[in-house]
């Protein structure tokens, strides 16, 4: 919100001391952030106001241009080689492109010498075949505003030509534009954001919603609230005989213009400029454009209305709306229908301020797309009590500009129940700031705020406040709000920043340590870690080729997604992997190993939907153990994926490609930093290559996959041939609370290697398991170092060759012992396999 420091200043009592730079540090302080702080106005030379005298429109040129005679109230420069009609006030020559002005209105000329916000100097040159003597500026020429559409026309009687344009529109300002967070809704307004920093510098403060509203006498027009939850109270004003087409004042359209508002017209300016001075929008309906009684209620099945933007809009039954005989004929809180917009003919006005529910309104705005100012307060709760404040305060300023005639008689359906007390410690906000305030800070803190205050004694003894919440603070609910308010302030600064004491024997948990562990590993071995979107598209499912009744189908699907074709949290790391590698690989990297550490969703085949508990009290435990009960499995999984070259090729000789054995030895490399070894077999699960597959096992569990990926999946997603990943459920493998130390064996070992004529469909890593079980303790490691099929192999059969590592970790093995443990271990292969040594 952008507001005139000029504005702030007339409900505060500030003096001159107190700076620009004061009230933002105030704001600050107070939690109210300061987006950026602007001088505005600030023109050197001659800037004058001028009246147009005559206006020649100029032909042959590809846009509008205009030559205009302008009355600056001096002579005009007889060197400029122009001819003067003595007959005629003496004018200045101006060529001006705009067209939003005639004869005899009131501009803001600039005049040769005059230098315009941002450097830009004004001098006399000749243009389209004349002599300009200076400019007729727009608003943002002149540094108040943003609008260019067009030149600033000024209201006739403002003043006269060759008045200082900076005296008549009071053009020096100060803007800040500020940002209050959600539960300051009242600080989107003069009223408001002048209160904080009455607050803020202990000054008294005047309530410009302090105005005396008459007695309705009888209803302004009919009015129905069939939805009280929607609508909690609702206020009508009528105002007859009214000139729409005046023009608004300078000083309204000087706020609006500053607070970053367009001056549209007289009715419109003038419930922009209730809302942004108190707060509360209001909507100004035409009384002859209404049919019958005013409704308000929701949207019913397929009702459309056409809004303000001239956008015809499918409304939906959440959707609260007003409505008359002929149908809906505004979007409640949110924007007018174009059936009753007011126009320059208008002359009967409906003036609106309603209590709209917030939660109600947020829902419209996102729903339609429908971020305007009047939502923008509304769904941030607004002041209840300002209803007809508001209506009465716009209602006299269309009589005194617009000539109109403010009817007798005042709709005033609906009430809002008071708020509820809220009592306290008074020493609360003590203990949770850990400071000792002055005495009575709290009690004048509140009562600064708009709290009624009373002090007394509680059960126990100690004093205690009890504070009635002003209508203007929906957000107090409870002590800790109230606490909340005395701490923002006196300052967050004034509390002191205290790091608690660890307690021994904490940090972070095994299961903890260890997924640090396996991301550290796996950026040492080379692959990056991405973070996707956990949100995936059902098609995906049928690209990875998956059956029917996968249970990797079954997710769970999101309400409100992102993006509407993906609606479904994904049950497999593998899709948002395989997006960030096809990503990479377009924008030219063909070497790419990635890896994602990550929940995913694993909902059982039975479970319930979870429940929607009110937010209006504390769920019940009942309904806590549904919503517990509906939460499904969510296991941390580790996944890569790698293309290319896994080791690059160079001037000192060709690459190695990745391949299955990359994202296999990936996932010995997770086990081996989980202190866990792995049972690795061949296995068929899409979306891997049949024969290139293998599945990886704890203790006879299956706990992932990995290997290269099916050719059909490869093409389907576009990933590059040959590409690999893996993916295992980390949560699936045992924690071992272990903190390895490097240890050195002082004895040494004893090498011997065995080699194996054994059928071809038998695993390697199953013979390496049965080797290791037949040799015992003493067998330190057993690693396949060799691979062979050919002629002096028998069809069916294949030569595998093992490195065996023996060690006694107490004493220096002999090579009969080892001899004896290779034995077994061969004999053990023999039997379970029918593997033969190979000589």
């Amino acid at each position: 919100m952008k507001v005139p420091a000029s504005w702030l200043r007339e409900h505060l009592e500030l003096g001159e001391d107190v700076t620009t730079d004061d009230i933002a540090n105030a704001f600050v302080k107070l939690g109210i952030e300061v987006e950026g702080v602007e001088v505005v106005g600030e023109i050197e030379g001659p800037l004058v106001i001028g009246r147009v005298v005559e206006i020649e429109e100029l032909t042959g040129f590809k846009k509008p241009i205009r030559y205009c005679r302008v009355d600056v109230g001096e002579s005009a420069d007889p060197e400029s080689g122009e001819e003067v009609d003595p007959t005629k006030p003496p004018t200045n020559g101006i060529i001006c492109g705009a067209t939003n002005f005639a004869e005899g209105d009131l501009v803001v000329v600039a005049l040769p010498g005059a230098v315009l916000p941002g450097g830009f100097e004004i001098s006399a040159r000749k243009t389209y075949g004349h002599v300009s003597e200076g400019m007729i500026c727009s608003v943002r020429e002149l540094g108040i505003g943003d609008d260019h559409a067009g030149i600033l026309v000024l209201p006739s009687g403002t003043a006269s030509p060759g008045d200082d344009a900076r005296e008549v529109l009071d053009l020096v300002d100060v803007v800040f534009e500020l940002t209050p967070t959600p539960d300051l809704g009242h600080a989107l307004s003069v009223r408001g954001l002048a209160r904080e920093l009455a607050c803020a510098f202990d000054v008294p403060y005047g309530d410009p919603a302090h105005v005396e509203v008459p007695e309705g006498e009888g209803d302004a027009w009919p009015v129905r609230i069939e939805d009280p939850e929607g609508c909690a109270r609702f206020v009508l004003r009528r105002v007859t005989n009214l000139d729409a087409g005046a023009p608004t004042p300078w000083w309204i359209q000087r706020r609006l213009l500053l607070a970053g508002m367009r001056p549209i017209s007289l009715a419109v300016d003038v419930t922009n400029y209730v809302m942004l001075e108190l707060g509360h929008p209001l909507h100004a309906f035409d009384t002859a454009a209404v049919k019958g009684d005013l409704v308000v209620r929701r949207a019913q099945p397929g009702e459309t209305l056409t809004t303000l933007d001239d956008l015809e809009r499918t409304l939906d039954p959440d959707d609260v709306v007003i409505a008359d005989d002929t149908g809906v004929i505004s979007l409640a809180g949110t924007m007018g229908g174009a059936s009753t917009e007011i126009r320059d003919d208008s002359t009967d006005v409906l003036l609106e301020a309603a209590h709209w529910d917030p939660g109600s309104i947020s829902r419209t705005a996102r729903r339609h797309g429908l971020f305007s100012e009047a939502a923008r307060r509304f769904e941030r709760f607004t002041d209840p009590e300002l209803c007809a404040v508001a209506v009465e305060v716009a209602a006299r300023l269309l009589r005194q500009y617009g000539d109109g005639s403010i009817r007798p008689g005042r709709t005033d359906e609906g009430r809002v129940p008071q708020a509820e007390p809220i009592t306290m410690p008074i020493s609360l906000p003590d203990r949770v700031a850990g400071v000792s305030f002055d005495r009575g800070v709290t009690v004048r803190r509140l009562t600064q705020i708009g709290c009624k205050v009373s002090v007394g004694t509680g059960e126990d003894g100690t004093a205690v406040v009890t504070a009635v919440p002003p209508s203007w603070r929906g957000d107090f609910t409870q002590p800790a709000d109230l606490v909340e308010e005395v701490l923002r302030l006196e300052g967050y600064d004034l509390i002191p920043s205290v790091l608690p004491a660890a307690p021994a024997g904490r940090g972070l948990t095994a299961a903890q340590r260890r997924h640090r562990s396996v991301a550290r590993a796996l950026a040492e071995a080379g692959y990056v870690e991405v973070l996707p979107f956990p949100f995936v598209s059902p098609t995906v499912w049928d690209d990875f080729g998956l059956a029917d009744d996968d249970p990797r189908r079954h997710t769970v699907s999101v309400l409100n997604p992102l993006e509407t074709e993906r609606n479904q949290l994904t049950t497999t790391l593998l899709p948002g992997l395989f997006e960030a590698l096809q990503r990479n690989v377009s924008r030219g990297f063909r070497d790419v190993a990635l890896f994602h550490l990550g929940q995913v969703v694993l909902p059982e085949a039975d479970q319930v939907g979870a429940p929607d508990p009110g937010v209006d009290q504390r769920p019940s435990d009942e309904e806590l153990a549904a919503l517990e009960q509906a939460v499904p499995h969510q296991p941390l999984h580790v996944a890569v994926v790698l293309a290319g070259e896994r080791r690059r090729s160079g001037w000192w000789g060709d690459g190695e490609p990745a391949s299955w054995a990359d994202a296999v030895q990936a996932a010995r490399l997770v086990g081996e930093v989980s202190g866990v070894e792995l049972d690795i077999e061949s296995a068929e699960t899409m979306p891997w290559h049949p024969g290139r597959c293998a599945r990886l096992s704890v203790d006879g569990r299956t706990i992932g996959f990995a290997g290269e990926l099916h050719p059909k999946v490869v093409e389907k997603l576009g990933l590059p041939k040959r590409t690999a990943a893996m993916e295992l459920d980390l949560d699936a493998v045992p924690v071992v609370d272990r903190r390895p130390a490097p240890s050195v064996s002082p004895y040494p070992p004893v090498l011997l290697d065995v080699a194996f004529v054994v059928d071809a469909d038998v695993p390697a890593a199953a013979l390496a398991a049965a080797l290791r079980e037949g040799a015992g303790e003493l067998v330190e490691d057993v690693s396949l170092f060799d691979l062979y099929e050919g002629e002096q192999i028998e069809e069916g059969k294949r030569s595998l060759a093992y490195k065996l590592r023996f060690r006694a970790p107490d004493r220096t093995l002999t090579g009969e012992e080892a001899t004896k443990a290779r034995d077994a271990a061969v004999a053990l292969v023999g039997d379970r396999f029918g593997a033969v040594l190979r000589g």
